[in-house]
């Protein structure tokens, strides 16, 4: 009989500074017409930002348990392209687009195998992260995690 056992989950992965997080759509992410509601699509670019944060070796739960403070969106477009459906297979591909002493902004899109192999872009979001203490100030990044970001930014650099 087969032991029970934990796996880790998907962590997408790092293509120089781009980060490509695979999903599948499930029912629970559709509407009743079959197609993935507006709000998931949210949710699927935050996993992909945080495991991307956790793959550069940015510990956010470290940095709240510690009191040093967290990411909090402070800004965020969207732009709905075309219409994910049930098992449609996604990759959320996030870049940094700029990073500060308090903030990072990254373009996240979904994407899926297109006929020709080539993706198809179904969504793209701009958002705008700042690092905010405890009490929900803006500060500085911890210094480890800017030199996180500025070693992937560099890997851009360099491709």
């Amino acid at each position: 009989m087969p032991t029970e056992r934990c796996l880790p989950p998907p962590a997408g992965l790092l293509d120089g500074a781009l980060h490509l997080y695979p999903l599948r759509v499930h029912y629970d992410d559709t509407d009743l017409s079959g197609i993935v509601y507006h709000a998931n699509y949210l949710k699927w670019f935050e996993r992909a930002r945080s495991d991307m944060l956790r793959l550069v070796g940015i510990e956010q739960r470290g940095a709240v348990d510690a009191g040093e403070g967290a990411y909090a969106v402070a800004e965020l477009s969207i732009r709905y392209r075309a219409p994910a459906r049930l098992d449609d297979a996604l990759t959320i591909a996030t870049r940094i687009a700029r990073f500060g002493a308090a903030s990072v902004e990254l373009i996240q899109r979904a994407l899926r195998s297109g006929p020709a192999g080539a993706p198809d872009l179904l969504a793209e979001a701009r958002v705008r992260v700042g690092f905010v203490a405890p009490d929900g100030r803006p500060r500085r990044q911890p210094a480890a995690w800017r030199l996180a970001i500025a070693a992937l930014i560099a890997t851009k650099d360099s491709e």
